[in-house]
Order: C-alpha cells, then structure tokens, then sequence
C-alpha cells in the first residue's frame, strides 16, 4: 500500500510498504482523508521520540475494513474518524478501537478535519475550563484548528463576550466568521503591557474567566495579569518557546486565579475514555450543525512536506487535509 514516511533525513517520502493487520482491541481503517495537525511540525523537528522510517499522521477518517480480538465484527464498515498515534498517512491506518469514533453522518473530509481539535476544543471550553453562562473567554491562536472550533463551542456553552486573538489583521478577517465578538493582533494583546504595565489596575482593563493559551512565553505572562479574579488559564501548547514560565502559586492564591494544562495525548494514554467521550460531544456538535472546522486546503499524499511547511511558517489558517483516496 501507499504510504508517507518521515526518514532519518526530516524528509517525507511516498513509498509502498505492507498493509498492516489490527491487533486485539485495534481496528484497521481504509482511509479517505486525514488531518494535517501542528504534531506534524513537531515530530519532523524531531521532538517526539519515535523511530524513523515512520509513518506520521494522527487524524484518519474512512471506513473499517477489519477488526482485531475483542472488538465487534459489526463494526465492519462502518464509516469512523479515529484519533491515533501515527500511520494516518496510508492508506490503511491501524487505530485504537476506543478512539474510533461513528462521523454521526458528518461527511469523510470534514470528519477529518475535526480530529484532536475538536475533542481538544470541547474539553479547553467545558472540562478544563468549565466555562458558564455569561463568562467571558479569550482565545489565542482564533484563527487556527482549536482556536477556530473553541470559540463555537464555547458559544454553545453560554459564554458572553468572545475574544481572539490572531496573529495578524488578515488572521483577523479570517476568524470573524466563527463568532468572536472583538479581534485583536497578537501585537495589540502585548502592546498594551509594554505601554501601561500597571494596565490590570486599571479600570478600563478588560479581563476574562478564562484564557485558552497554547502560546507560552511572554504571552502566557501577560495572560495571566489578564484574568479576573478567579479566573482560569488553560494552558495547552508551546507555538512561540519552550521556555519554562515561572508562575506563583502564592499570587494565584490571593487572587482566586487558575493556570491549568490539557494534554490529549497523555489522556489518549492515561484516560482514553473521556477523551473518547469529549470527541463523540464535540461530533455530535458537528453532526447538528452547532460548530465545524473549517477546511481550508487538500493536499495530496506527494505534497505533504509543502503542508507541513506552510504550517510550520504560519501560512495557513483553518484546517488542512491530506486526501489519501478518491
């Protein structure tokens, strides 16, 4: 079968290798489509562990064509999107019967393009940050895959005002279309600390109940002089460093605030349950029409190094897919 492989090179190559067969609680999925997701960038950056060749992808979307000991023949066939930890980019992936997900008649290519944004979306808004009717929440990172589906979801949760933040106006643009109330650059966000330092003092300072932050750095120093009291920060990237950012559990304290993380690959290992419980919620919002991610770009198997790149550079917004069958 067809599949890419990342090699010892930090390149991608399109190869034939054998089809893989599923093991005991595993299905074996024909894919269709698959998400290109930032795990890409930093797997070819060599920040995963994993031996090389290897076959990257961790978002599959197509139908069963075999199951191993322990799960259901009748899921023969059924039409799934499946989270997994790599192999998305063949056309046969093996995946984790218990995080192979019904699309709930969501076509292939959206599905897809739903993959761990959407569970991650949904569990950022109602589990770590528990958001409730009239809160307000700024979103990082409002123009891309999690930032895009969270500031839906966190409408369908009852939050009042909406906030992203983007990195640039054209971002900006871009991101109206999913409900924020207000847009504002990365630079904006930043400025008016280094203008008024003392800005969370005053009174014409907006603060927010909760902050999605895959960012890091300066920016995650900033997000939390920005909650009001008791508000939370999720934590859930590092897009700008990974330079550790001290936090004082003393001064957390005294205002009531919160800095929590989320981390769906360790759950994927840890509690796979509830990851598979927020992403069939997060589906089922799709299904009814309530959010979707948007798909901006198709690729082909041959161009995945053109789509991880234009990830890498922040070229791209949205969802991009690779299409592995017609």
């Amino acid at each position: 079968m067809k599949a890419v492989v990342l090699d010892t090179d930090d390149r991608f190559h399109l190869i034939d290798i054998d089809q893989p067969a599923p093991g005991p609680g595993e299905v074996a999925i024909r894919v269709q489509y698959a998400g290109i997701q930032w795990g890409d960038v930093l797997l070819r950056g060599g920040h995963f562990p994993v031996p090389r060749p290897f076959v990257p992808g961790f978002e599959a979307a197509g139908h069963i064509v075999a199951v191993g000991e322990g799960v259901a023949d009748d899921r023969l066939g059924q039409q799934v999107t499946a989270l997994t930890s790599g192999g998305a980019y063949a056309e046969v992936v093996v995946a984790p019967a218990a995080l192979t997900f019904d699309t709930f008649g969501t076509d292939l290519r959206t599905a897809a393009g739903c993959g761990w944004a959407a569970p991650t979306a949904y569990d950022l808004i109602n589990t770590v940050g528990r958001v409730r009717p009239g809160e307000s929440v700024l979103i990082h990172a409002a123009a891309g895959g999690v930032g895009s589906l969270a500031a839906q979801v966190a409408r369908t949760a009852g939050a009042g005002r909406i906030v992203g933040v983007v990195k640039d106006a054209q971002r900006a643009s871009y991101a109206a279309q999913f409900g924020y109330d207000q847009l504002i650059t990365r630079e904006e966000f930043t400025q008016e600390f280094t203008d008024a330092p003392d800005a969370p003092d005053a009174p014409d300072q907006e603060l927010f109940d909760l902050i999605l932050d895959p960012v890091g750095g300066p920016v995650r120093e900033t997000n939390l002089r920005r909650l009001a009291p008791h508000g939370r920060l999720a934590i859930y990237g590092n897009l700008a460093t990974f330079e550790p950012v001290a936090l004082s559990a003393n001064d957390l304290l005294m205002s009531g605030k919160s800095a929590l993380t989320y981390n769906s690959n360790l759950l994927s290992q840890t509690h796979p349950d509830r990851l598979a419980e927020s992403a069939r919620e997060a589906l089922q919002l799709v299904a009814a029409g309530r959010i979707r991610p948007d798909v901006t770009a198709e690729y082909e198997m041959a161009d995945l190094a053109e789509a991880v790149q234009r990830l890498a550079d922040g070229a791209t917004h949205g969802k991009s897919v690779l299409r592995i069958a017609a």
